[in-house]
Formats: C-alpha cells, sequence, structure tokens
C-alpha cells in the first residue's frame, strides 16, 4: 500500500496560509552547528522528514539532537566523530554540508556521497576545490568524499559557478581556517545571508553577504548560539502560483516577499494583481485566465530552479505560449512527461521547453519524481477536470509540512489516501 494525493480540480483558493522556516537553510544551520562545541538552539525550522534524517547524521557524528515542534537542539562535544557515513548520508542532497564544518572543525572528514531529489547531476568538484585552496587533501574514495589538512589557511577561491553548496561549504570551512579566504562569484541566495547571519552570532567575522564577494576572517572558535531559520521563499512562491493558477486570492505570511521581487513580478506580468502588506507577507489576487509568460531559470536573484515546475504548470493553463529555459539542473524537465499526462501541451528541445496553454487540463495518475514537481502536479491537478491521483507523495513530504492540510484551509478537497497504484 502507498499513500497518494486525490487532488479534485476546479478549485479557486482564497485565505492565508503561514509559511514555515526555509528547508534549504535549516539543514545547512544544522551542520553549522558542527563548528561549536556547546548547545545551539534553532527555531522556526520545517516539520519535514529531511530535519530527522540531519538530525541522524549529526547523532553519528557524536552530537545530542532533540527536535521539539519547531525547535531544534544540538549539543555538539569537544571530539568529534570526522565520519559522516551513516545510512541516512544517502537519503538527502543536504547531508554534503557537514563536510566544510568538519573539515574546519576536526581538520579531516570522511563524508558519504549524498542523496536526494532525481534532478540531475550535482558534482562536488567546486567543493574540493575550495578546500584544497584551504590547504586540505580531498579525494572521492569507496563512495565517500575524504579530506584531510594539517592545517587550514586563508585563500583567494574562485568559484566557477556561484555554486550555493561550494559557497556553503568552503565558508563553512574557511571561518575556522588561519588568515583571510576570499570567495569570488559566491551563491548570493538568502539562504547563504541566513548562515551566515548564524556564523557572525557565532562569533564569525564575514563580510559581503548576500553579495558576489564573500570575505571571511579566520577565528580561531566559535560559540553557540539560537537563531531563528528564515522564511522558505520556495514555499512562499508555491502559495503564490498556486494563486494565480486557481484564479484565487490568498495572502501569503512568513517570507519576506523581496527574496521573491523576480517571482512576484512574473506574476503580475500573468495578470495576476500583487501586493506586498508588510516585510513578512504579500497577497497575490488572479481574477481571469493566467497570461503566458516566458522564464529562465538562473541563480539568485534570477528565477530559481526550484520553481521551474510550477512556472510549466502555470503556462500549461495559460492564454498564450511559453517558453521555459532551464540552466542548472538537466533532469528538472522530467516533470512535463507527467504534465503531457494531465492534457498539457508541452515540448522540450535540449534546455527549453515550449508550453502551448491549454484551456482546462484532465485528471490522470501520475507520479512525482521530486518535491517541487510532486506539489507542482498537486496544483495542476486542482486545474484539471476530475480526479487526479499524485503518487510518490514521500517527496512532498520532503518539503511541504502539512501541504493537504493547507490546501484545505484555502478551499481544496485534496485528501492522502492509502492505495496501491496501477501504472498505464
Amino acid at each position: 500500500m502507498t499513500e497518494h494525493f486525490q487532488v479534485h480540480g476546479g478549485a479557486r483558493l482564497t485565505g492565508e496560509v503561514d509559511v514555515v522556516g526555509a528547508k534549504n537553510s535549516v539543514l545547512k544551520l544544522m551542520a553549522a552547528a558542527l563548528l561549536a562545541e556547546g548547545t545551539t538552539t534553532l527555531t522556526n525550522c520545517p516539520q519535514i522528514l529531511d530535519v530527522p534524517l540531519m538530525a541522524e547524521v549529526l547523532r553519528s557524528l557524536g552530537c545530542e539532537v532533540v527536535i521539539e515542534a519547531d525547535t531544534v537542539t544540538i549539543t555538539t562535544p569537544a571530539d568529534l566523530n570526522h565520519r559522516a557515513d551513516s545510512a541516512s548520508m544517502g537519503k538527502l542532497r543536504a547531508s554534503v554540508c557537514v563536510l566544510g564544518p568538519l573539515v574546519g572543525r576536526c581538520k579531516r572528514a570522511v563524508v558519504a556521497l549524498p542523496g536526494g531529489d532525481a534532478i540531475g547531476s550535482r558534482p562536488l568538484d567546486m567543493h574540493q576545490n575550495g578546500l584544497r585552496q584551504l590547504g586540505a587533501h580531498s579525494e572521492i574514495e569507496h563512495g565517500c568524499v575524504v579530506a584531510e589538512a594539517e592545517g587550514l589557511h586563508g585563500a583567494q577561491i574562485w568559484l566557477d559557478f556561484p555554486s550555493v553548496g561550494a559557497t556553503e561549504n568552503i565558508l563553512m570551512a574557511a571561518v575556522l581556517a588561519n588568515g583571510t579566504t576570499v570567495i569570488d562569484n559566491a551563491a548570493r541566495e538568502p539562504e547563504i545571508v541566513d548562515i551566515c547571519t548564524m556564523l557572525l552570532q557565532m562569533g564569525g567575522k564575514i563580510e559581503g553577504a548576500g553579495t558576489s564577494t564573500l570575505t571571511v576572517h579566520g577565528v580561531e572558535s566559535l560559540q553557540p548560539t539560537e537563531h531563528r531559520v528564515i522564511g522558505d521563499r520556495i514555499v512562499g512562491a508555491t502559495w503564490a502560483f498556486a494563486a494565480a493558477m486557481t484564479r484565487g486570492d490568498v495572502t501569503v505570511r512568513g517570507v519576506d516577499a523581496h527574496h521573491l521581487d523576480l517571482v512576484l513580478e512574473k506574476l503580475r506580468a500573468a495578470g495576476a494583481e500583487v501586493t506586498i502588506l508588510d516585510g513578512q507577507s504579500f497577497r497575490v489576487v488572479q481574477h481571469d485566465r493566467p497570461t503566458a509568460v516566458d522564464f529562465v531559470t538562473l541563480p539568485y536573484p534570477g528565477f530559481a530552479t526550484d520553481l521551474q515546475p510550477f512556472a510549466i504548470a502555470l503556462t500549461s493553463i495559460a492564454d498564450g505560449t511559453s517558453m521555459i529555459t532551464e540552466n542548472l539542473f538537466e533532469a528538472r524537465f522530467r516533470f512535463i512527461e507527467e504534465m503531457i499526462r494531465l492534457g498539457a501541451d508541452a515540448r522540450t528541445d535540449g534546455h527549453h521547453a515550449v508550453v502551448r496553454g491549454v484551456a482546462r487540463l484532465s485528471s490522470a495518475p501520475v507520479w512525482a519524481s521530486d518535491i517541487r514537481a510532486g506539489v507542482g502536479l498537486v496544483l495542476a491537478g486542482l486545474c484539471a477536470e476530475g480526479v487526479t491521483d499524485v503518487w510518490d507523495v514521500f517527496h512532498i513530504d520532503r518539503g511541504y509540512p502539512g501541504l493537504v492540510e493547507n490546501l484545505a484551509n484555502l478551499g481544496a478537497d485534496v485528501r492522502r489516501v492509502n492505495a496501491a497504484p496501477e501504472r498505464a
């Protein structure tokens, strides 16, 4: 028996919804707790499956981790285990973010190659190259990243691509290195700013958070802290797309609207009325069928690749033809195969997809391939005639706690049920 969502089409979403802490931030902040002996407390943590998985990774390194509702307490020992090769490592991509803290704190690390979403290759070359420039020796051995250094020193590091993961790992190693490290072409995502904020609270010395150049002045040690996780901009954007797709009226609370400037501008171009209510909330109202809009995924502050499935879902029911260009992960267009089951008129050519909007989709059984694709299919099901069954919803649970309940509160008829799937 497998859990799946039954999505009844035709709903118009209205009301208010609260956004939880950012999935793409909390796991990295949990890893950052490794950098300081003592007890670190994180609040506003999302209650998603990846948090207890990361807790298991930290426990395997010798930490005590307590999860109570939206609070995670991590007690880090003086003597850390440097081997992060537990079974949990293979279940989430973010587990690789323990690499930088372990090298910084223990001067050695053995980290199992991570798992996570099936959206394409995400090599660790830049992570390893950055550590090498800091003075570490790093290789892939027996399915693990192995890194070791007698001591880390500051360096001038240029990233070929503004990788979030590489920026985080190099940053967390450099914060305890001897001397000054400059990371050029660093990632600029709000989640990078969040981890810099926490490291500053712990006693780190970092300049340039939110810009493409990070300057890190190494310190001898850090202290534990208490930190509130920023709101999840990807989840916030999800609700914005949901309002536009269902011609709804949704107020989103708990996320910095300025982290979504480009997203909200695209929805305005599609015909939505967008109102910024205050620093942590906004409202999206869509009266008519959305208008076709083109999307191009790029590193922040560009349009996030995580939102690409929602762009495709929106344009599939929009008036006109849209082009979606995917510049980051080659397998993200797998989502289109499932959208075609729902009656979408979409074709791909390399890293481009052409979507011709149809007036209405039709229900069908579909399968989620990753977190965002799964929710994209749920939103598409809300715009389809009949009842759409979305399978493999364990992906969705990794990023959207209480999705069914939130949708119900906004007026949708979506149910979690147990049944055996019948593939066509």
